[in-house]
């Protein structure tokens, strides 16, 4: 029997709680829903009003990975819903606005993906990201070099840049944006990624082709078109252990020399939080515009 706990006034099922999600450490079920209860006061904001894409993985990364973007059968009536727009017609997502429904989210087991606009003004950009993908053997010590690169010369236009790992292999770069559609935010984003391609040519890389990335770091700027997400900020990741997309600090990415300085568990990161703070506070409260706009 599927056991139901009451969280903030909410009747919640909780199940297979014994049951090892991420076998090379024996993290469990029970202790992905114990993460996500504890850094809720950090993680919740950068969720709230963003519809959210679930990459599931009920049985553990090594299980089947799927996607679900439409709102599951059987959510709750109470999880909050957002009609948004697509291609192919309108569609309604899950909205994570509360502890409640983060635990209910995280019971279904997934990875937190959301959309660089809120759900009051779809393809209006408020985030900007840059996703920085090494490609063997090519590590995230030199996405750190490329990063700082980017923040640099982000601050050329009056943009703040703050950074957290991917959870995988990698770095993202998250500025706060306002007054411009996903499609403007997009072409500033790729042009950010050309000339990191032009100042350093045996390093940064704008384009996807695999052929061309062996040992150089892919600046992905196509994850600012509306359709696109990216794993949010201290989300866990469906990787051999739980890893979690971790804000970081410019003194970690410039001090960076090797792989394991940037890789952080789920047991890592209360105590950052205890430390630190969220990094990535700023991003919520920040409006800077775009060079032109």
């Amino acid at each position: 029997m599927t056991p139901i706990t009451e969280v903030e006034g909410r009747r919640v099922a909780l199940s297979n709680l014994e049951k090892v999600l991420y076998p090379a450490t024996g993290f469990t079920k029970g202790e992905v829903l114990h993460y996500y209860a504890t850094v809720a006061e950090v993680f919740l904001p950068h969720l709230r009003d963003r519809p959210v894409s679930f990459l599931r993985y009920p049985d553990g990364p090594d299980g089947q990975i799927f996607f679900t973007k439409n709102v599951p059968p059987g959510t709750p009536d109470w999880v909050t819903t957002a009609e948004v727009p697509r291609s192919d017609g309108p569609a309604r997502m899950v909205l994570v606005q509360d502890l409640p429904s983060l635990m209910w989210a995280a019971n279904q087991v997934a990875e937190f993906h959301t959309h660089q606009w809120v759900a009051q003004a779809p393809g209006v950009a408020d985030r900007l990201v840059l996703d920085l993908d090494p490609g063997s053997p090519a590590t995230v010590v030199e996405c750190c070099e490329v990063a700082l690169w980017l923040r640099d010369r982000l601050a050329e236009d009056g943009i703040d840049a703050y950074a957290k790992t991917s959870g995988s292999k990698g770095l993202h770069l998250l500025a706060a944006v306002s007054g411009s559609s996903s499609e403007e935010v997009s072409e500033y984003a790729k042009q950010l990624a050309l000339e990191a391609e032009e100042a350093m040519p045996r390093l940064a890389l704008h384009r996807m082709t695999r052929s061309l990335r062996p040992g150089k770091v892919f600046v992905d700027w196509s994850q600012n078109a509306a359709r696109k997400t990216t794993a949010a900020p201290y989300t866990l990741r469906a990787r051999p252990e739980p890893w979690v997309s971790a804000p970081v600090t410019w003194a970690e990415v410039e001090e960076c020399r090797s792989p394991g300085r940037l890789a952080f568990g789920a047991p890592d990161i209360p105590p950052r939080v205890q430390d630190y703070g969220d990094l990535l506070a700023p991003l919520l409260t920040e409006s800077q515009s775009l060079p032109g706009a």
